[in-house]
């Protein structure tokens, strides 16, 4: 359903401000790089802490969009240049997107369940689709959208085809959860749990249960396990609405008698109205076990027999969470998505492969698109437009009904096509296609299979791999820069191949985010960047005579810190005929490695004027940020460092930017921020100041298998120099890393440990170049080929080097290149 400009001024309250003529709107858009339909989409210039939607109107402008709502001061700035576009002026953007979504919601008549609590919402969301697809046309949120923007976008996808809808909602603090309420309006409810996730906004538990469950003030019944105390008491306070619980007790309306688990199976028997019932669920951990009794409770409240239940959780499948990207052959890489294809997963997929710059041809591999509510030419057709937007240079098509839809393609989409019946026949021409130098998506509903097609285009690797998780440094970012004052910048540090976790493909999220400046150690560091794509500003903090060329031919601005780097950098520019150009001055206050100490600034302050360069910025390190016990020299340090640019100011003549700062500084100085502070090991995870104002989580999960298993007697040795010696009934596991992969030495004979199936296993005898023994004695269920954790959630890298003792970053930068990196964002 569209709805006209006018009517959506009437709906959220605003004021049209400039008027053209009466639009109709689809699509509602808040982020300027994910345009895909100019010509009926309605940006909402969204205000954050550090972000103005409002800068982004002019630039969308351009590229086709002619509605836009904006709030005050917005509007009269973009008005004078913007004869042809609709411009609404509200008081409060996101309230007017909530407001919309809302009454777009209260359009439809249909059963809609909506889905909150701590842990579980997406996997029992997913879980409840694969379940009911084939009897409901469903709507659901896409991936993870519950916050207070992804809801009403969630809600906004609602047409008359569907007939069922199904939105999780998650808040961080008091207040969220009435807008979330008005936007969803459930009527069947379903709480899942209360636990310790996203605490930090409630000052206790049942503060935080008793916001979840006013999602459900509305609603008609609301469906939980009443195994779990605070909930039950937080349903008892509440009180508002029909009740529906599954569990062990005699006053849940499905009851669970007997929960028995086997290999790769758990049996569930119970009674339900007076019948007995038994289940089986393909899985045996206690959270899927939780949310798929969810899944089977819902399915009882909607009347849907036992023995059908039993035949649709068969169906059920892991949650592929996340979007991976990895290396495949011939120099590709690989964005690994075969687990669904809908519209509105598609369109976070694009997204993924637009931010990829590593090379310049795309393609994509996609299957039919099931059960999407559109007639195929319609559908068809939007999926070439916004192939199109995306810049795809190669669509090949796997399925009937899409191959049915060329038409659809070769009117919308002017890259090339290729369509195919099956995965087979993929199969036996994959050598025809040609693959090299590209960044390829693998996008198919399961039923394709599509895993085939991984295994086919993915570079056979090492089993050791390093997974490095870009959401989580996405929120890692977030959360520095809510603590940086408005107007200070970032500069992100990608040296030594990004702390270990890689370099363009870290580059290329941080450009995303729109981080101001990235910093590397070497010339070589940068010019990698550049070719995979990045534009952004790059510092090279170590500048030596054999990079110049590098320097200038790929626009790298060189860190110069002593008159010998200075006069000959200088005298190859004038030789060159470059003048002005872009360059870094590092000041020494007390770190002693690198700068210009300050009994040499009068000499500094004659030399720059008259050399070839402009200063972009004057910088200093910070030597014990980390530590209280040394604040009064960090304080020494920033005073002495101010003092010396304001007279380099004095010469100068013109602005650069101030950077003293580094991740432990931002937090524990924030006196420090200036006009830019430089982010290190904190994006990576790792809060050196281990301070309680920044909430981060490890971006990266080194991970390898089990080669072997020994069951050994009393006296046997095991390892070089024989150090390890068994006990009676000792059993080891050889795992696949050894110090070439950068598992430190240090960590032999017991004392570095291993994650394996819920127990710290620990090292036994000396850690070999490719492989290492540990002790996993009395672990239950252990077989070769099982996962094995080397640091990651379960074990702290921060644990890790104090095992090895040693810092996290030396534990991180020893990763070696032979260890493949995998990247993916959930």
């Amino acid at each position: 359903m569209s709805y006209n400009i006018s009517t959506i001024n009437e709906v959220i309250g605003g004021k049209l401000v400039q008027f053209s003529k009466d639009d109709a709107i689809d699509f509602l858009l808040l982020d300027s790089r994910r345009l895909i339909f100019p010509e009926t989409s309605l940006f909402f210039a969204l205000q954050g802490p550090r972000r103005d939607g409002g800068r982004y109107i002019a630039e969308l402008y351009r590229r086709g969009v002619r509605n836009f709502v904006v709030s005050a001061g917005a509007a009269a700035e973009q008005m004078s240049v913007m004869n042809e576009a609709n411009i609404i002026l509200v008081d409060d953007t996101l309230a007017a997107l909530q407001q919309l979504a809302a009454w777009h919601r209260m359009q439809y008549s249909l059963p809609v369940i909506g889905i909150t609590g701590s842990n579980g919402k997406t996997i029992v969301k997913e879980w409840l689709n694969q379940l009911l697809e084939d009897q409901y046309h469903i709507v659901r949120s896409p991936k993870s959208f519950n916050s207070q923007i992804g809801v009403p976008l969630s809600v906004w996808q609602i047409q008359a085809v569907h007939e069922l809808a199904i939105f999780e909602a998650g808040i961080s603090k008091p207040g969220e959860m009435s807008r979330l309420e008005r936007v969803i309006r459930p009527t069947i409810g379903l709480f899942t749990n209360i636990g310790e996730a996203h605490s930090e906004g409630f000052a206790s538990r049942a503060e935080k249960a008793a916001e979840k469950l006013g999602l459900f003030d509305q609603a008609q019944v609301l469906i939980y396990c009443n195994d779990q105390p605070e909930t039950v008491e937080a349903i008892q306070r509440w009180n508002k609405t029909q009740l529906f619980a599954w569990g062990h007790g005699d006053g849940a309306a499905v009851r669970i008698d007997q929960v028995t688990k086997d290999t790769g199976w758990t049996r569930v028997t119970g009674v339900y109205e007076g019948e007995a019932f038994s289940f089986s669920i393909p899985f045996t951990d206690e959270a899927s076990i939780e949310n798929a009794l969810h899944c089977c409770a819902v399915l009882f409240y909607l009347k849907i027999p036992a023995g059908t239940i039993q035949e649709k959780l068969h169906r059920l499948a892991p949650i592929a969470m996340r979007l991976e990207l990895k290396s495949g052959i011939n120099h590709c890489s690989i964005i690994n998505d075969s687990y669904s294809a809908d519209l509105s997963s598609l369109s976070i997929a694009l997204d993924f492969l637009s931010q990829q710059q590593q090379h310049e041809r795309r393609t994509v591999i996609l299957s039919d698109i099931l059960e999407s509510g559109k007639s195929d030419t319609d559908l068809y057709s939007e999926v070439a437009r916004a192939l199109e937007q995306k810049r795809v240079d190669r669509l090949i098509a796997i399925g009937p009904r899409i191959a049915a839809a060329a038409p659809a393609f070769w009117q919308w989409f002017s890259g090339e096509c290729i369509f195919l019946g099956s995965v087979e026949e993929f199969r036996a021409d994959v050598h025809q296609f040609h693959f090299h130098d590209e960044t390829i998506l693998i996008k198919g509903a399961r039923v394709f299979e599509f895993e085939e097609i991984d295994k086919l285009l993915t570079e056979k690797i090492h089993q050791t791999i390093m997974e490095v998780n870009l959401g989580a440094m996405a929120q890692n970012l977030s959360a520095y820069r809510q603590v940086l004052q408005p107007s200070t910048r970032m500069m992100a540090m990608v040296k030594a191949f990004g702390y270990g976790s890689g370099s363009f493909e870290i580059a290329n999220l941080l450009q995303f985010h729109g981080v101001d400046y990235l910093g590397v150690a070497y010339a070589d560091e940068g010019v990698v960047l550049r070719k995979g794509g990045i534009r952004m500003p790059i510092m090279v903090m170590n500048t030596e005579g054999s990079s110049y060329d590098s320097l200038v031919e790929y626009n790298l601005e060189p860190v110069i810190y002593s008159f010998s780097l200075m006069q000959s950098f200088d005298y190859w520019l004038k030789k060159e005929g470059i003048t002005a150009f872009p360059v870094h001055i590092e000041l020494e206050t007390g770190m002693n490695r690198l700068g210009f100490p300050v009994e040499q600034l009068d000499d500094l302050m004659k030399a720059l004027p008259a050399a070839a360069f402009k200063v972009q910025s004057v910088f200093s390190h910070l030597a014990a940020s980390e530590d209280p016990g040394q604040d009064d020299f960090s304080k020494r340090q920033a005073e002495t460092y101010l003092s010396a640019v304001g007279r380099l100011q004095s010469v100068l003549g013109y602005p650069f930017i101030r950077h003293i700062a580094n991740s432990a500084g931002i937090v524990r100085h924030p006196e420090m921020q200036l006009d830019m502070v430089r982010l290190g090991i904190g994006l990576y995870g790792i809060d050196s100041a281990e301070s309680s104002r920044v909430e981060l989580q490890e971006v990266s999960t080194l991970k390898t298998t089990i080669a072997q298993i020994k069951h050994l007697h009393d006296g046997d040795t095991i390892g070089y120099n024989r150090r390890g010696i068994a006990a009676a009934g000792t059993v080891t596991a050889t795992v696949r890393i050894g110090y070439a992969d950068g598992y430190n030495r240090r960590l032999g004979n017991g004392a570095g440990k291993m994650w394996i199936n819920g127990h710290l296993a620990p090292t036994i005898g000396i850690i070999s170049m490719d492989m290492t023994m540990i002790d996993i004695t009395g672990i239950p269920g252990v077989r070769e080929g099982d996962e094995v954790i080397v640091f990651g959630k379960e074990l702290s890298v921060r644990q890790l080097a104090i095992w090895a003792q040693t810092i996290p970053y030396e534990i991180l930068t020893s990763v070696s290149q032979r260890v493949k990196r995998v990247y993916f964002e959930e």
